[in-house]
């Protein structure tokens, strides 16, 4: 009896058909991979990939995904943007499903700051459950992003409602 696999986003364009099967070696026994390199193109990046996992961010995601697996991840996409150079060469949108979504983006131009950020993801783990404290975050809440701030070397955190931004500001969510 053979079980369906839950459907793994990766939207892309501007990347090479070698990078694109070592992304899919990774994910593929997992997940049905549903692939679409006709991703829309933002002039100020050469590359795009936007990943999005059919998995809450938490610890189960690392047991099911596996930290080796996730460690080859983040290589893959440290060694992306090697290859790409400093500039706006290389977006990532790393995107975990759940209440609320989660929305990791990378854009630095410096190639250390982006590889710190993509390090640094792991860190947020610990962090969720102070971020998402029911007793703090906005009931109507449905993603919450990072952003990657390279001056201070951690990540900024906001979220969307459906008709209201909030940042976490000074230990508590306010509206921006």
């Amino acid at each position: 009896m053979s079980t369906s696999k839950l459907p793994l986003s990766l939207r892309f364009y501007g990347i090479s058909p070698w990078e694109l099967e070592v992304l899919f070696s990774l994910v593929h026994n997992l997940f049905d991979v549903q692939e679409d390199p006709n991703a829309d193109q933002d002039e100020d990046f050469t590359t795009m990939m936007d990943i999005t996992f059919p998995l809450e961010f938490n610890e189960i995601f690392f047991k099911q995904f596996g930290t080796l697996r996730w460690d080859k991840m983040k290589g893959i996409i440290k060694e992306m943007k090697r290859r790409r150079g400093g500039g706006k060469s290389f977006r990532v949108y790393i995107r975990f499903t759940g209440k609320p979504d989660i929305v990791f983006t990378i854009d630095l131009d410096d190639k250390r700051s982006f590889d710190t950020a993509v390090d640094k993801i792991d860190f947020v783990l610990e962090l969720l459950p102070y971020h998402l404290d029911p007793k703090r975050i906005p009931k109507d809440i449905t993603r919450v992003s990072y952003q990657f701030d390279e001056i201070i070397s951690r990540w900024n955190i906001s979220a969307d409602a459906e008709d209201q931004t909030y940042s976490f500001v000074e230990n508590e969510w306010k509206i921006t």
